[in-house]
């Protein structure tokens, strides 16, 4: 534990190490390849990997056909321009035709500060959550990253993985990925914190925080953000009464909307707060000022999970 890795490089190597013995998987790049941890697998198996130029719609088109020859594509780029931009090809020729292919998005969140809104993935959950049949994926720490790089590639179907840019903690003992399972981090009887992705890194010492408070945080971590595990939410949300949820994406389509339809699906009326990103273009600028702004760093996190205790 502490030891910081970069998710990019991470990533890559995962896909790379699993090549070996899975001749199906390719790669495909939109000029992004070695920012996308992919310079190793490029000098091993340059028969396997595919250089599209900045064409994020022919990418999908193409991985598209490759996964309909039976080839397992993954194709990682800037987040929005995996999913914004070529929408209507990932719904389309990935979603309708419930191809094998795995986009992943790099820089996802608001990790690409200084360049701002245009390169900000703030509404990736909510769009590919719309497209039936595709699991997203949002893995919080660099085991995860492997681990579900390992779930993605056994799964059959279209899988959307999001990934951040600055190096990340390892946060937990690597172990077996499962598709819609949680991860209870922490224990605790006052409030129930949700978060995914990279967020649960600051989500974990904001559970410190309100601890030397006195609130002790049902901590849960979703790796998973589609399907969910809704079995962990519903017993933590009947056990604490209030839920708060984390997540760098706007508050509006994400994993608090998708948390939300669990609890009333279920008919469980306890309060619930998104914390997130509101539904306006982000500001850019450092990555740490930019978290702080919008209260998504641990100071933060613990001050709006006081608040809702309080309320």
């Amino acid at each position: 534990m502490g030891e910081w890795m970069d998710p990019r490089k991470t990533f890559g190597k995962a896909v790379t190490e699993l090549a070996l013995e899975n001749k199906d998987i390719v790669v495909l790049s939109a000029d992004s390849g070695k920012s996308s941890g992919f310079t190793e697998f490029m000098e091993k198996y340059p028969e396997r990997y595919f250089e599209c130029g900045i064409m994020e719609q022919t990418a999908i088109g193409i991985a598209s056909g490759l996964a309909a020859t039976g080839k397992i594509p993954v194709f990682c780029a800037i987040a929005p321009f995996v999913t914004v931009r070529p929408f209507e090809m990932f719904r389309n020729d990935l979603g309708y035709m419930e191809q094998n292919a795995k986009i992943v998005g790099r820089n996802c969140g608001i990790t690409y500060s200084d360049l701002g809104a245009t390169h900000h993935s703030l509404e990736d959950f909510a769009l590919m959550r719309m497209i039936p049949g595709v699991t997203i994926l949002a893995p919080q720490d660099p085991g995860e990253i492997i681990g579900a790089v390992q779930a993605m590639i056994a799964h059959k179907g279209p899988v959307y993985m999001r990934i951040g840019n600055p190096k990340i903690e390892v946060l937990f003992e690597q172990e077996p990925f499962v598709i819609g399972k949680g991860r209870k981090i922490r224990e605790g009887s006052d409030i129930t914190l949700i978060s995914t992705g990279s967020a649960t890194a600051f989500a974990i010492k904001a559970a410190e925080l309100l601890e030397q408070e006195g609130i002790h945080t049902d901590l849960i971590g979703m790796p998973s953000v589609w399907p969910l595990d809704e079995e962990m939410i519903l017993e933590s949300a009947g056990k604490t009464g209030r839920v708060v949820t984390l997540e760098e994406h706007y508050i509006k389509g994400g994993l608090g909307t998708m948390v939300l339809e669990t609890l009333n699906a279920a008919g469980m009326k306890v309060p619930l707060h998104m914390h997130g990103i509101p539904h306006l273009y982000a500001g850019n600028g450092p990555y740490e000022e930019l978290l702080a702004y919008y209260g998504l760093d641990p100071q933060g996190i613990m001050e709006t999970v006081k608040k809702v205790c309080e309320s």
